[in-house]
């Protein structure tokens, strides 16, 4: 898969396709944006709703309102990292149960200065993670580039690598980074048995464990296990304040005290030492407040949408087609179908203009393998609570009748 900075948004799903952004590309590519985001507006169900569709006053209202309620806002605002920032920082620790965490800008700058830190104390500059990790498929090879970083990939298999390949990997590695959930793969999670076997061999192996947790807030049902017992596997670990819980940006490293001071120089040398961020850091407080404790029934509802997007496709008469994985691991999931993006983007955006439902969003040929293949990100949110699976089904019937 090549890069697609522009799908990264919350959901990958509203930017534009790679090479439909840029001076050239302006006319036709924002048009069809700007009608996608329409569509979504003035849907009146949906899976759920993202940050791309509410203008910057709408945002900035919602933003008003509601941080009053989490932070002291008669107060100054953060200078360099103080105040509301450090407040942030202070409640990720002990959420995930760290001594300290850093904030960041964007987690592919705290990822490249923790594998930068780990490398000095480890001396092997070589990290161990999937190809399908973010940092290898979204981040224009940054690691290398940029921090002098050489990454090696014990499994190519569409899951995290099990304890066995790690243990027998060919070659040292200083850190092993795990993605959790592998978004690329189907946002696919192991058991905490496999999870917990893979760290022990990494141990094994004299390498440490840091966990790629952009989406780490999702994984507890799946689990079963608190966020902190998770995240304390793991050496360090990276959370993003976006992708989940719907912040304006910004991210957040925890892990061992020396460390975490560490990768504070690492992020003023990247150019991350930004003079306020008190938006960013209100936001992310209130999504710890009001989106994080919601998680669990987004998770449980994503099965219920899953059965319903299932039994749809069945009984529509689809020839073939996959939920993956077919029990959601978390809210997000991926749905293949055996058609070309195009006639899928049409068919969805159709359904979302005249009949006012939402069911799927954009559409992505496969990265590999036979043509008129293509799959598609799908997120449960609040707004997926409203539907049951026959509603589900009866979306999916009139998205397929608009293939015909």
């Amino acid at each position: 898969m090549e890069d697609q900075q522009g799908l990264e948004d919350q959901h990958g799903q509203i930017g534009n396709e790679p090479g439909e952004s840029g001076p050239s590309g302006e006319g036709g590519a924002q048009d069809a944006r700007r009608r996608r985001v329409a569509a979504w507006r003035a849907s009146e169900r949906t899976l759920c709703r993202m940050p791309g569709e509410f203008s910057m006053g709408e945002r900035l209202t919602a933003l008003a309102a509601d941080a009053g309620e989490v932070y002291d806002t008669t107060g100054m605002p953060d200078f360099y990292g103080d105040g509301v920032v450090a407040e942030l920082e202070r409640r990720t620790a002990g959420l995930l149960g760290f001594p300290a965490a850093a904030f960041f800008p964007t987690g592919t700058m705290a990822q490249q200065a923790a594998m930068r830190a780990w490398a000095g104390r480890t001396g092997n500059s070589t990290v161990a993670l999937h190809p399908l990790a973010h940092p290898e498929v979204h981040e224009r090879r940054a690691f290398g580039t940029v921090s002098g970083l050489r990454t090696v990939h014990p499994t190519t298999a569409p899951r995290l690598p099990t304890a066995e390949e790690v243990r027998d990997f060919e070659e040292p590695f200083g850190t092993l980074m795990l993605e959790l959930p592998l978004r690329d793969a189907g946002f696919v999670l192991p058991t905490w048995q496999e999870l917990t076997d893979v760290v022990e061999a990494a141990r094994e192996r004299d390498a440490v464990v840091h966990f790629d947790g952009a989406r780490l807030w999702e994984c507890a049902v799946h689990f079963d296990r608190p966020l902190e017992e998770i995240a304390r596997l793991a050496d360090s670990v990276y959370v993003s304040y976006y992708k989940t819980l719907e912040g304006l940006s910004g991210a957040a490293l925890v892990g061992p005290e020396s460390l975490v001071d560490e990768t504070r120089t690492w992020r003023h040398r990247y150019g991350g030492q930004l003079f306020q961020q008190y938006p960013a850091a209100l936001s992310a407080l209130v999504g710890m407040d009001r989106v994080l404790p919601k998680l669990p029934s987004y998770v449980a509802h994503a099965r219920v949408v899953a059965e319903g997007l299932a039994d749809g496709f069945t009984k529509a008469g689809v020839p073939w087609f996959r939920i993956n994985p077919e029990v959601p691991h978390t809210h997000q999931f991926h749905v293949w179908l055996p058609y070309g993006a195009d006639a899928l983007d049409d068919a969805g955006l159709g359904q979302s203009e005249e009949t006012g439902v939402t069911l799927f969003r954009r559409w992505f040929p496969a990265p590999a393998g036979p043509p008129g293949l293509s799959y598609t990100e799908l997120t449960v949110a609040e707004p997926a609570l409203e539907w049951s699976a026959e509603d589900v089904r009866d979306a999916v019937a009139e998205f397929v009748r608009r293939l015909d």
